[in-house]
């Protein structure tokens, strides 16, 4: 059932992540035969809250209204990672969980959950940025920090921002069918499914890591991504024998050779496929995975999209010029 929901707000809540959830639940829709829910927001803190962009929102809603909401929502804010939660609101979570209910959280809302105890031994997600605190915080939390959204039964968790629409869309989906989660991303004018995972949006520059003794041969490596090397030839170029260079350079940079040039070429198609016109076959060519089908595999593997999917999410498409 999906038929109540609650949004759960705290003192500087983002915006963003509240529309998320009015725009999904909030809406009427049923004139074009789309369920309507029972939606309220809830304030955690008082009737008046502060957002993070310098507004107030004031709600008539308090914490009792959770206990018959089918879906508990709780959307990200300020300073969600270092903050104190009142146990009220977290003994409200908890009771909604022991009863049935679901609750979701979208980007930090992850750490309310975490607070509460719900994420012990759960697989869940947040913002790329937070995932890392996430894990220390919660350690006993198993936290999936590539992905879009995780469906751990009663318990989803989004990353950041617009990943709360694919988790909303996803328990529409659920609920409803797919003919309706369809029918609500086509009225959102956002896709009812996107590839991959946050893995594709994260930026990560080619690294500078210290290295003592092999910090000339990553250099190297970098300029002649496009050559077949081994730890043969890179040793070689350090002046060591194969042994001994492959415990420099993980005990420098925390991974092995294979794996570092695996993850640069991946860092260097991306960068061709903003930034390029190139076709796969060649941005291949160039990267040193020789063909278009093994980037592919290695972009999917890495990514969980396609090239072409990638250059389309982050180029768009290609304008068709007509000629008079």
């Amino acid at each position: 059932m999906l038929k109540n929901v609650a949004a759960l707000l705290l003192d500087e809540v983002h915006p963003f992540e509240l529309g998320v959830l009015c725009e999904v639940f909030g809406l009427d829709r049923s004139d074009a035969g789309l369920p309507v829910h029972d939606f309220a927001v809830v304030s955690a803190e008082g009737p008046r809250l502060r957002t993070h962009a310098g507004f107030t929102i004031s709600t008539p809603h308090g914490l009792d209204r959770l206990e018959e909401a089918d879906l508990i929502a709780v959307p990200a804010g300020s300073h969600f990672m270092d903050r104190e939660y009142p146990e009220e609101v977290l003994g409200a979570l908890r009771r909604a969980v022991e009863r049935g209910a679901r609750v979701l959280s979208v980007c930090s809302g992850a750490y309310v959950l975490g607070a509460a105890g719900l994420l012990d031994g759960r697989r869940c997600t947040t913002h790329w940025r937070h995932a890392a605190e996430l894990a220390r915080r919660f350690p006993r939390a198993v936290v999936e920090p590539d992905v879009l959204y995780v469906d751990d039964g009663q318990v989803i968790t989004s990353a950041g921002t617009a990943a709360g629409i694919d988790a909303c869309l996803h328990l529409v989906r659920q609920a409803y069918g797919p003919d309706t989660a369809n029918a609500i991303a086509r009225r959102m004018v956002v896709p009812p499914h996107r590839d991959g995972g946050q893995a594709q949006y994260i930026e990560r520059p080619l690294p500078r890591t210290p290295c003592d003794t092999v910090g000339e041969t990553l250099v190297w490596m970098e300029r002649h991504l496009d050559q077949e090397m081994t730890v043969e030839q890179l040793a070689a170029q350090a002046h060591m024998s194969p042994r001994t260079f492959a415990r420099r350079f993980q005990q420098e940079t925390g991974t092995t050779p294979y794996r570092w040039l695996l993850r640069q070429r991946v860092l260097l198609a991306q960068h061709l496929l903003e930034t390029s016109d190139e076709t796969v076959d060649t941005i291949a060519g160039r990267t040193g995975f020789g063909t278009a089908a093994a980037l592919r595999h290695q972009f999917v593997r890495s990514l969980g999209t396609t090239p072409n999917a990638y250059r389309r999410t982050f180029r768009g498409p290609v304008p068709v010029v007509e000629v008079a």
